[in-house]
């Protein structure tokens, strides 16, 4: 079975932290780094602008 995956880049602000991810569906995942709803490097970071 074929899946379809997307690499995404998030940065915090300009020339700010970025962070790579990889995920089948790309509105959840923006959504949940956004939301914050998991503890993890993106929220610490306060990461969540796709770039």
């Amino acid at each position: 079975m074929d899946k379809t995956y997307f690499v995404y880049i998030l940065a915090s602000k300009r020339n700010g932290t970025l962070y790579v991810g990889m995920t089948n569906n790309l509105e959840r995942r923006i959504n949940e780094h956004k939301e914050q709803i998991n503890k993890s490097f993106s929220s610490k970071y306060n990461i969540s602008r796709l770039v």
